[in-house]
């Protein structure tokens, strides 16, 4: 099977499409034939440089939606996949998964089936973002209706797929991003989109801020968050800064990193069956193309999701 590695840490040129067998499922694993690959920033980060998977060679990437063709032992029953079925899931973050590749293999309880009103770029776009997004918003804050929840970055792979998990859970949603995509907010559900570049906009009072920036971003929007409240910050945790700050103003905060999660999984494909979750896919690349696509992830400029065709 055709699988992108990479032997050495650099730039999207260290990525190569090769050769090599095509897994077997151990015990309680699955199969699956790969149609589409999600990107993310985890990908080029882990490409450049050490981010959780050591040092080359080894492939990126954890975003999967494709068909199971082969289950080991104890892998089908009550993890709801079987043999035939098309499915979506995030296997094994954040240890090496190989998405980037024809063929993966990982316990069946990394997937769940792939709803009919989702293609499969669309679906391979969702797990990593969406389980991001699901466990910061539902696991770790519980968002409730009425309350007023700023999604930073909100146009992005998570942002997009957290401001309507917010909504869906009944939260006045304020997004962040630069006003020309704002209009797309607004197609999510956002009720007042919020243009970052403007050093005098103002947010009101928030119960909740989901950082997907970093530490100046989140020191922006911390003086917003009522006391009692929460910032919950993803890529790379919570800075010392915005720890101290959060503190003088009785803010709680939390970081946060994503883990494969079945029920989680099953709660966004509820949300996307219920015409209340979509994926915005801005392109597609072929698997031959991974360091034009991570090139493209790396400028910054995407809406939504970046994927993989196979």
């Amino acid at each position: 099977m055709r699988k992108v590695t990479q032997q050495e840490f650099g730039g999207p040129e260290v990525l190569r499409v090769v050769e090599v067998d095509r897994p077997v499922p151990g015990p309680t694993e699955v199969l699956v034939r790969v149609r589409a690959a999600g990107l993310n920033p985890v990908d080029w980060k882990s490409r450049a440089r050490e981010v959780f998977l050591g040092t080359p060679p080894y492939s990126v990437g954890w975003d999967v939606s494709g068909v199971v063709e082969e289950a080991g032992f104890g892998a089908t029953g009550a993890t709801g996949v079987a043999v035939g079925d098309e499915v979506l899931g995030m296997p094994w973050f954040p240890r090496e998964a190989g998405a980037y590749a024809e063929y993966v293999t990982a316990p069946s309880r990394h997937f769940v089936r792939k709803p009919k009103a989702l293609s499969h770029a669309e679906a391979a776009g969702l797990p990593l973002a969406g389980l991001t997004a699901w466990q910061a918003l539902v696991d770790v804050a519980d968002v409730r209706p009425g309350q007023r929840v700023l999604v930073d970055a909100a146009a992005g792979g998570v942002g997009h797929l957290a401001v309507q998990i917010a909504k869906a859970r009944g939260a006045h949603v304020l997004g962040a991003a630069s006003a020309p995509k704002h209009d797309f907010l607004r197609s999510l559900g956002v009720d007042e989109p919020v243009d970052y570049r403007d050093p005098d906009a103002e947010v009101g009072d928030l119960d909740l801020v989901l950082g997907l920036v970093g530490e100046p971003s989140d020191l922006r929007w911390l003086p917003s968050v009522k006391p009692g409240g929460l910032l919950v910050a993803i890529p790379g945790g919570v800075a010392d800064s915005v720890v101290a700050a959060a503190a003088e103003r009785g803010v709680r905060t939390a970081p946060m990193v994503v883990e494969p999660d079945q029920v989680g999984l099953l709660g966004l494909v509820a949300l996307v069956e219920a015409g209340k979750l979509r994926v915005h896919v801005d392109q597609e690349f072929p698997l031959t193309e991974a360091g034009k696509a991570h090139e493209v992830g790396e400028s910054g400029r995407v809406t939504g999701k970046l994927v993989l065709t196979i």
